[in-house]
């Protein structure tokens, strides 16, 4: 088997704490918020990964240290066989144009006084791909790729002239068109209606097909990873509680918390009148985990090993791992 074209092992971010000033004139202990917490996985050259779990579970942040916009506590991320974790600026350059992301806010991440066909074709000037009027060129062709016709009128827009769905097609465009070979699609789908979720899907996916280009595809709602992703990655409070092929998760979950999200979606629930998971309260504070499994403050099937005891993750069936201690089989 070919090597993976990315590989994270045990990824960990955490940001500190502002002490107060009492606590710096007492000196106490800094702590941190364990946002990512020793994440592993590993993506194919073309395959879609969809990493997935409830706000404030690590998701985004974990892939923006992966991409190393933010930097990592601790842990490796391999890039098609080089350890770029450590790598200066300079020496990360190269990577950056065949890693690239896709922002959960389209209109943020734009610049309002840039017109819509610059912000698109400044990636190849960065990288020096193109002179300017090759940039304009190729910035036009990219337009009328992701249905912003007529790409001319589109070209001399700004961002506050488009729609929600057309301005997620120019962020599209602007991570396209220097062809990358990974991708972190964050929240892609929503923050536009839900009439045009399948189409800006379908478009990622014709770009995965034409660049055999993979994702990580980070998102909320369990039923889009159903649509896009070969495989599933369930996160929360900052650790992978499933990862397994899209299918096998959806029909044979075997955590508590990703049946939970599988039933929290009628359109994929396994039977009407099976006994759902009941889970309750909030998710815990990452600056203070619970301690054995993360999750059983708020599962219904917790003993006093779930409590005291974390789980490892394990592969209960083909490539099929979770991370507790009372599966659900």
């Amino acid at each position: 088997m070919s090597e993976p074209l990315l590989k994270v092992e045990n990824l960990k971010k955490y940001f500190p704490i502002k002490r107060s000033i009492l606590e710096t004139l007492r000196k106490a202990p800094v702590r941190y918020v364990k946002a990512v917490d020793g994440i592993s996985f590993e993506i194919k050259r073309g395959e879609v990964l969809a990493l997935i779990g409830e706000s404030g579970c690590g998701k985004t942040t974990a892939g923006r240290t992966i991409l190393r916009l933010i930097e990592p506590t601790d842990g490796r991320i391999i890039f098609d066989g080089v350890d770029i974790t450590k790598l200066s600026r300079e020496e990360l350059r190269p990577f950056r144009r065949r890693m690239q992301i896709i922002f959960q806010d389209p209109y943020a991440s734009l610049s309002p006084r840039m017109k819509i066909g610059d912000a698109i074709a400044h990636p190849l000037l960065v990288h020096g791909l193109a002179d300017k009027e090759e940039a304009k060129e190729l910035a036009l062709k990219m337009l009328r790729r992701v249905g912003l016709t007529p790409e001319d009128e589109f070209y001399e827009r700004y961002p506050h002239h488009l729609s929600g769905g057309q301005r997620q097609r120019v962020v599209i465009a602007r991570a396209m068109i220097l062809k990358p070979e990974f991708v972190v699609a964050d929240e892609a789908v929503s923050m536009i209606d839900v009439s045009m979720r399948a189409a800006i899907l379908d478009l990622l996916e014709s770009f995965r097909k034409e660049y055999n280009m993979s994702q990580l595809f980070i998102t909320h709602d369990i039923a889009v990873g159903k649509l896009i992703a070969d495989r599933i990655a369930v996160m929360y409070l900052g650790k992978i509680v499933e990862i397994g092929p899209t299918g096998e998760v959806l029909k044979n979950p075997a955590h508590p918390y990703t049946m939970a999200l599988i039933q929290a979606v009628p359109s994929i629930a396994r039977k009407k009148k099976e006994k759902k998971i009941e889970i309750t309260g909030e998710v815990p504070n990452a600056a203070n985990p619970p301690s054995g499994c993360r999750f059983h403050p708020r599962c219904p099937l917790a003993t006093e090993e779930c409590k005291s005891k974390e789980p490892e993750l394990i592969e209960i069936s083909h490539e099929h791992f979770v991370a507790c201690h009372h599966p659900l089989r």
